[in-house]
């Protein structure tokens, strides 16, 4: 009070009235006091409660197989949209056909492309025939010249040998004329002295003469045959080397016709498998006209659309997403994170457009999450500096809701080892990582793949 008034208020007697009673003597903050004693003592009880940590993430619904995932459809080959044979939404099996293009290289504008390459093949097949022939006419010409090599020089040597024994026979000839030669001679000139002396006739020497003249003319001509005997086996020897000469020319000759024929019929043997070759790629491109389905799915989207539009090869035509899959999460944690990720840990998944109502530190009392298990951790970080995990359903726990599409959002929770809440609050405020442990059985789990 501003004591203002003129009677005085120290000695004042407020105990006289009730209003003082109601106002000084009630306890204020009695029930506040209560219930901050109470509050402190659940605070406390709490602080010591188990608490699990956990590392969150996010991610997105995917395929547990990668060949089930959504894919797009691509032409191996640049072409032209002529017609279409599905809409969107529609449902297609392996190998149906999607839609059919046409060729916009001028190289295979030939509507008698695989006929004319098909000619092309016979045609080179023929000459190689021809070839193979040629080759055999020339091996059997090249097997005749030498067996009349063989012939040829048998029958020249037995010549030679011939000749050289008529080179003997007439030497022996000639020596036996010599020697007959000698003893006319000896004869005569022993008559003509005995003539001188008068102890033979005129008539006798004349007879020696005579018989030493014959004598002579025989040596002259066994000479001469002895002579002509050994030019003959100088002939004959002459006669092999030609025929030598003769015959390696001419079987040189059909070795080089023959391996000339071989290297045309090999030649075009190439030229055969390389048009071969060229068929069956001709073959398979006119088949790639159809793009077909490459397994059964929905058609999600066209990427190319109209008719007429060209594209090129390896642009993406349509996108199909498998029907029979085994649903799975990716998420990405931080590098932080990483050692504390383990394959076979338990995940709680929240998907979006689920309700859920979480508490991270106590999964048992979270509502709308689902479980799941870690089969596969990535070994290299993702373009978004986290790395990837790849999380499946965990067969433990409810199943996943069938309604989930692939490419959903998702959170996800890894669920890690427990602590009291105090010490979980004194980490978070020093900012420290959760704690690191490796668990008791690191292998990999073998988790049954539900196919939707």
């Amino acid at each position: 009070m501003l004591n203002i008034s003129n009677n005085p208020i120290k000695n004042f007697d407020f105990e006289r009235f009730r209003s003082a009673d109601r106002i000084f003597k009630v306890s204020y903050y009695k029930q506040f006091n209560r219930f901050l004693l109470i509050f402190s003592g659940v605070v406390f009880v709490v602080l010591f409660l188990p608490w699990t940590q956990n590392i969150t993430g996010k991610g997105y619904v995917t395929t547990l197989e990668p060949d089930k995932r959504p894919q797009t459809v691509q032409s191996q080959i640049p072409g032209r949209i002529e017609e279409w044979f599905v809409r969107e939404g529609d449902f297609v099996k392996k190998g149906d056909t999607i839609l059919r293009i046409s060729e916009v290289k001028s190289e295979y504008f030939d509507s008698e492309l695989l006929e004319r390459t098909k000619e092309q093949v016979e045609a080179k097949k023929g000459a190689v025939t021809a070839y193979n022939d040629k080759v055999n006419a020339l091996r059997t010409q090249l097997a005749a010249l030498q067996r009349e090599q063989t012939l040829k020089l048998e029958q020249a040597d037995n010549k030679l040998r011939q000749t050289i024994l008529y080179v003997q026979n007439d030497s022996i000839k000639f020596e036996a004329a010599k020697t007959d030669r000698s003893i006319a001679e000896v004869r005569l000139n022993r008559d003509l002295s005995l003539f001188d002396q008068g102890l033979k006739a005129m008539r006798d020497v004349e007879e020696k003469r005579l018989k030493f003249r014959e004598t002579e003319s025989k040596y002259i001509a066994a000479e001469n045959q002895y002579q002509n005997s050994k030019n003959e086996v100088a002939i004959a020897r002459l006669e092999i080397e030609r025929l030598q000469a003769n015959f390696i020319d001419k079987i040189s000759k059909a070795q080089s016709d023959l391996a000339t024929a071989q290297s045309d019929g090999f030649e075009a043997a190439g030229e055969v498998a390389k048009l071969s070759n060229t068929l069956v790629n001709y073959t398979n491109r006119a088949a790639l006209q159809y793009v077909l389905a490459p397994q059964s799915g929905f058609i999600n989207k066209a990427l190319k659309g109209g008719i007429g539009e060209t594209f090129k090869e390896g642009d993406r035509l349509v996108s199909i997403m498998p029907n029979n899959y085994a649903i799975a999460v990716e998420t990405y944690v931080r590098p932080i994170d990483m050692p504390l990720i383990h394959i076979g840990e338990k995940v709680r998944v929240e998907f979006d457009g689920w309700p859920a109502i979480i508490f991270s530190g106590w999964p048992n009392v979270s509502y709308g999450t689902y479980g799941a298990k870690v089969v596969a951790v990535e070994n290299f970080i993702s373009d978004n500096n986290l790395y990837r995990v790849l999380l499946a359903p965990d067969p433990d726990d409810h199943p996943w809701p069938t309604e989930v599409r692939i490419g959903s959002g998702a959170r996800t929770i890894a669920l890690l080892q427990n602590v009291p809440v105090w010490y979980e609050l004194w980490r978070q405020l020093n900012g420290f990582p959760p704690d690191y442990y490796v668990p008791v059985d690191n292998e990999i789990p073998k988790i049954p793949i539900k196919i939707k």
